[in-house]
């Protein structure tokens, strides 16, 4: 799948193979013709990508081909049990999560999973997750306290499932229980948005000691498509929304709503998801083992100290 700013690059790219392919059946040498049409690629890529805008950004974490949440985990970790169920109603298959060892740390690793396919989307609901889902990985966080073992949880969703059926089950206790409760974790808590951070449904999992998102993602109260319908009644105007709502990593950071970013391969977490994952557990391990070194009760007071001065503002 190519996204509009991208078809110059591919357009290039086809010329490039094109070439290789002649010089190789007719054995004439082209080779600076390649490293130039190279050269020439690799500059527009580092110009197209460099300056994307908000809406470009939010295309991009919505990529077909970029990596969800246990692409990640089975990337990163040696082993990874997944756990299911929320022990109460049922086991919501758009979150997911279990241990998973990397590099001798038992890791409870969190995070919503989206679908590749037709059939695996409706299966994971988009993304989506219902009450079971948020109470699904309230279970697991409890069970990582009880052990005394570091979370990660990794957000990438449309949202919270905005159904009848969430609403009459409990959708907003269940992710408000969730804010509450993860204040209150005596072990490491890092949040990482690795594609859509979209309103409570990625709030949900997202109270941490840390909180990262990668270079090509989005964090808002709400999506850009719903708050063009909602003001102009349209989704026409959707790029402005975008522009308005200030929902990239460096927006996000600049305000100081999240602690750091992550920087993604030239192209998007999707042109080299392996390199992406390395540096993933990179930050992770790195932020585990310093926030291992404050007692249980630092780590909570200074979680609770860094929420409660978001959005404050002193005349």
């Amino acid at each position: 799948m190519l996204l509009e700013f991208e078809k110059p690059i591919a357009d290039l790219e086809a010329k490039l193979a094109d070439m290789k392919t002649l010089a190789e059946q007719s054995n004439v040498d082209v080779s600076d013709a390649v490293k130039k049409l190279e050269e020439k690629i690799h500059t527009l890529k580092e110009e197209t990508f460099n300056n994307l805008t908000r809406w470009q950004r939010v295309q991009l974490s919505r990529h077909a081909e970029r990596p969800y949440t246990l692409d990640y985990i089975y990337e990163i970790t040696e082993d990874f049990i997944e756990l299911h169920g929320d022990r109460l109603v049922a086991d919501d298959k758009a979150m997911v999560g279990g241990f998973g060892n990397v590099d001798g740390q038992t890791i409870m690793f969190i995070g919503q999973q989206k679908g590749r396919n037709t059939k695996q989307r409706q299966m994971r609901n988009f993304g989506m997750a219902n009450p079971d889902g948020y109470r699904k990985a309230l279970r697991l966080m409890k069970l990582a306290e009880k052990f005394n073992k570091p979370i990660v949880t990794l957000i990438d969703t449309p949202g919270a499932f905005p159904g009848l059926e969430a609403e009459e089950r409990g959708q907003a206790e269940a992710i408000a229980k969730n804010l509450k409760e993860m204040f209150m974790l005596k072990v490491p808590v890092i949040c990482i948005v690795i594609g859509e951070g979209a309103s409570g449904g990625a709030l949900g999992i997202a109270i941490g000691d840390k909180v990262f998102m990668l270079e090509n993602t989005w964090y808002s109260v709400i999506s850009p498509e719903s708050c063009s319908s909602i003001l102009w009644r349209s989704w026409d105007y959707k790029e402005q929304a975008a522009e308005a709502l200030k929902l990239t990593a460096h927006d996000m950071q600049g305000m100081k709503l999240v602690d750091g970013i992550i920087k993604e391969p030239l192209g998007g977490a999707h042109v080299d998801s392996k390199a992406m994952a390395k540096e993933l557990k990179k930050v992770i391990l790195k932020n585990i083992k310093e926030l291992q070194k404050l007692s249980p009760e630092d780590r909570i007071d200074q979680r609770i100290e860094k929420f409660s001065s978001m959005g404050v503002v002193v005349e």
